[in-house]
């Protein structure tokens, strides 16, 4: 699914690290890292911003998922926990790619969501989702 969506959004031979976590893990992380004291779906690291952005390109971060958190989403949602799981594996890839929907207003978040609408689209119609 990862490698899909890369090659899809023209990043073919980028590299991810993907961590499938616990609420309280993610929890831990959101705490330390975010300064936000709760359980969250998805986190991105991106090594592709900061002072040393670019020492190396083709890798661009990390994806932290809670299971915990998207079994519930699917479930509140009345989705399988794989189409949750995907989509929240797409959100943190677009985070990676320069996609923001906090801090960028209204029209970043837009495209953010319709990048991300759009993608969902091609993986369904590819029976991935």
């Amino acid at each position: 699914m990862a490698e899909r969506v890369l090659n899809a959004l023209g990043a073919a031979d980028s590299e991810l690290s993907l961590s499938i976590v616990g609420d309280r893990s993610i929890r831990r992380i959101n705490r330390e890292y975010l300064g936000k004291d709760r359980p969250t779906n998805v986190i991105s690291f991106s090594l592709q911003e900061g002072e040393y952005g670019n020492l190396n390109p083709g890798v661009l971060g990390d994806v932290v998922i809670s299971a915990d958190t998207a079994a519930r989403e699917a479930e509140d949602g009345g989705i399988t926990f794989h189409e949750r799981f995907c989509s929240l594996l797409l959100h943190g890839i677009l985070h990676l790619l320069g996609y923001d929907h906090e801090r960028s207003g209204e029209k970043e978040a837009a495209r953010m969501e319709a990048k991300e609408a759009e993608m969902l689209a091609v993986l369904r119609q590819e029976g991935l989702v």
